[in-house]
């Protein structure tokens, strides 16, 4: 039988050096290989950036303007609207050296129309995504009608860090339903009608809601028909499943704890007439719940105070952004 040879000293040194290099270089492979699957993993989880979209975790695409330069002003659309309906504000501000942030909401505009997800949580946390993925520091957010819970709820979710300041206009917080501790709120029957007008003729209904979100129909009030039509063109955009499960989300949801939060400077600006939601329920209250509050009352004006008072509430809010 032929002897088996066995190395030397420094032979069986080299040879286990070099076991161990083999191991040491697969375990960093194995390690490296983890590394890359949890960042992978972790990439498809993140919100994706484009030039005007920013898709969310869930995978839904939102549409959004990013204007201008300096301070950052971020703002929230009401209902059945979109972004378009701040351009008034939003122009006037990146004269005046701010950078204006507004987003489609989901389901609205531009958006895309998932099937779920149209609930103020979910809201909140689309926001948050953007203005993650655009790391806005210090911002001032501002709601209209619908986006004032949005403002809110955001705030409440997902804290002040990167908030200096808010702002509601015409919004429906706090609480806009009647209930046992919310007596001054209007019974859900009120709300149902709008879902089922909605079912019926969504498209006249968008119409025809015009008249009191402007006042049109009080005495003495003039509104163009260009302006009803841009109401109409932005509500007939947003999709049937928005347009409806909406309705609930901003009349059901109970706002009163997410405004408890808010410890920044706050305005809040509401016309007397508002017919869509009325002052006596919504920013009298809600001014009462902000530490920091000055309320803002336009004699005489409509839900749609965007528009019709738009000189007025542009400086209003420039002189709050500089205040």
């Amino acid at each position: 039988m032929s002897k088996i040879s066995t190395p030397d000293g420094d032979a069986r040194r080299k040879l286990l050096k070099g076991v161990a290099a083999a191991s040491a270089g697969l375990a960093a492979a194995v390690a490296g290989g983890a590394v890359a699957d949890a960042k992978s993993a972790a990439s498809e989880n993140a919100s994706k950036l484009t030039a005007d979209r920013v898709t969310t975790k869930d995978g839904t695409s939102l549409y959004f303007k990013d204007w201008g330069s300096g301070p950052a002003v971020v703002f929230s659309h009401g209902y059945p609207l979109s972004s378009d309906a701040w351009e008034d504000q939003m122009f006037f501000l990146i004269q005046n050296g701010y950078r204006v942030i507004a987003h489609d909401r989901r389901g609205f505009g531009r958006s895309s129309q998932p099937a779920k997800g149209y609930d103020y949580d979910t809201f909140a946390d689309d926001l948050a995504q953007l203005v993650n993925a655009l790391d806005l520091r210090e911002a001032t957010f501002v709601g209209h009608s619908m986006g004032g819970g949005e403002v809110a709820r955001f705030v409440a979710r997902h804290g002040q860090s990167r908030v200096a300041k808010v702002a509601f206009v015409s919004s429906v917080t706090p609480f806009l339903l009647k209930t046992a501790t919310n007596p001054t709120g209007a019974p859900k029957a009120v709300f149902d009608g709008f879902r089922a007008a909605v079912q019926a003729n969504r498209s006249q209904w968008n119409l025809d809601v015009t008249m009191p979100y402007y006042s049109f129909n009080r005495p003495g009030v003039h509104v163009s028909e260009g302006l009803r039509q841009n109401y109409w063109r932005q509500g007939q955009a947003t999709g049937m499943l928005a347009a409806y499960h909406a309705l609930g989300a901003f009349s059901e949801t109970d706002f009163r704890d997410d405004l408890r939060k808010i410890t920044v400077p706050a305005l809040i600006v509401h016309g007397s007439d508002d017919q869509i939601v009325p002052l006596e329920i919504s920013a009298k209250l809600t001014a009462r719940l902000l530490p920091q509050a000055k309320l803002v009352v336009y004699d005489g004006g409509s839900h749609g105070l965007l528009h019709v008072d738009k000189d007025r509430l542009n400086t209003d809010l420039l002189a709050f952004l500089r205040s």
